[in-house]
């Protein structure tokens, strides 16, 4: 049995996702992926930044053979790990990465992985490295659009641990962390790609 899975929106939004990377990062690196999910962002993306390496890697060991599978065969992609952005430590991970890329964790997550998710990078990333994170979010003062709002009902049906967060919100632990928000993109389907760096 094929052990790849398919997310048909990650299959949309890897080209724009791709653009906003390489006119991020610089030619060449070491990154860490977080909540990888099926692996197609990491067999994807990798691609398109081929002075990169790239550790995919996912709270869900399941999700292990799918990413493995779509990345079967690039040598620049490292075996998939299994990372609980709760941990203190994050076994496997290098001690230093130029950027972290972490896609649709925020939401789909209790509140304090964001606060693990940053001080992870604190712990990880070069001084000059950007933690990258992408999804759905909500901006003060600035209308939500309608599939967004039906989207974050859905979610905290689901889980109320779950939901859309705020920008300002995600900025504070950030912040707790030293890091800061270096730059808003707008993506498709009303996502949006952030990325942070250290303050100091």
């Amino acid at each position: 049995m094929n052990p790849r899975r398919h997310s048909p929106a990650a299959e949309r939004n890897g080209p724009p996702i791709l653009a906003a990377l390489q006119r991020l990062l610089p030619a060449q690196g070491v990154m860490l992926e977080i909540a990888s999910g099926t692996g197609q962002h990491a067999a994807f993306c990798s691609e398109g930044l081929p002075g990169w390496q790239w550790q995919p890697s996912d709270f869900d060991a399941t999700a292990l053979p799918s990413i493995a599978a779509w990345c079967e065969g690039l040598t620049r992609v490292r075996p998939p790990i299994t990372l609980n952005v709760l941990d203190d430590v994050w076994p496997g991970v290098p001690a230093q990465v130029d950027a972290i890329y972490c896609a649709n964790m925020i939401h789909i997550a209790p509140w304090a992985c964001t606060a693990g998710l940053m001080q992870g990078a604190a712990r990880h990333l070069a001084t000059d490295g950007l933690l990258i994170t992408y999804g759905p979010y909500i901006v003060d003062d600035m209308p939500t659009a309608s599939s967004n709002l039906a989207f974050d009902a859905d979610l905290r049906a689901r889980n109320p641990a779950w939901g859309i967060r705020r920008v300002a919100d995600v900025a504070a632990q950030a912040a707790a962390a030293d890091l800061c928000l270096r730059e808003t993109l707008a993506m498709p389907a009303n996502n949006m790609l952030l990325a942070w760096a250290r303050a100091s």
